[in-house]
């Protein structure tokens, strides 16, 4: 216990390489305990309901024990907000998305409706034509964010890649997909 107290004055980045270089989980325990009442916060501001907002930052809490970053972490109080930030987000997302295919079971299409929806349908394969011109590790992380639904997480796990690469093949691959969409269309981009 004489050793948790003199660890609880260390600052979050001394008590992350003494939990790495122990191993101890106690000490990884301690450094997310600070930041408690921060994730709460900001699970609240997400999910709106307390029950919720705790069972997201127990989850974070586990996704940060499992997919620590082998790396240094510069901010460690900004990746655990991020972290909580991205679950509430993909939780919201995956919410919205059941809640919409559950109410398209009770809508009959009118005419317009018909034509909107091949419309729609164009553009999905014109979008998964475009897709495979983009590189491989776009490709995948594309995919894999926005029409799997995965967090960031999620994608580091499946691929290997770091957050950083994950973020910016996500963000190079979306711009280079309009891009590419625009110019098959005929359209210019600005």
């Amino acid at each position: 216990m004489e050793q948790t107290s003199a660890h609880s004055k260390l600052s979050d980045e001394e008590l992350l390489a003494a939990y790495r270089s122990a191993g101890d989980d106690r000490l990884l325990g301690l450094l997310l305990q600070r930041y408690t009442m921060l994730l709460l916060g900001v699970a609240m501001k997400y999910m709106k309901n307390r029950t919720d907002a705790e069972d997201a930052v127990q989850q974070v809490f586990l996704k940060a024990i499992m997919h620590l970053p082998k790396g240094e972490i510069q901010n460690f109080k900004g990746w655990l907000y991020v972290l909580m930030r991205n679950h509430c987000l993909q939780l919201l997302r995956d919410k919205s998305y059941k809640a919409g295919e559950e109410a398209l079971v009770h809508v009959s299409a009118s005419e317009s409706d018909k034509e909107a929806l091949l419309l729609q349908e164009q553009t999905l394969e014109q979008l998964q034509e475009t897709l495979q011109e983009l590189n491989d590790e776009q490709r995948i992380c594309v995919t894999m964010f926005y029409l799997q639904k995965r967090s960031y997480n999620e994608i580091m796990a499946a691929t290997g890649f770091t957050f950083a690469q994950v973020k910016s093949y996500i963000q190079n691959g979306k711009r280079n997909l309009k891009i590419l969409l625009l110019k098959k269309t005929g359209q210019t981009n600005g």
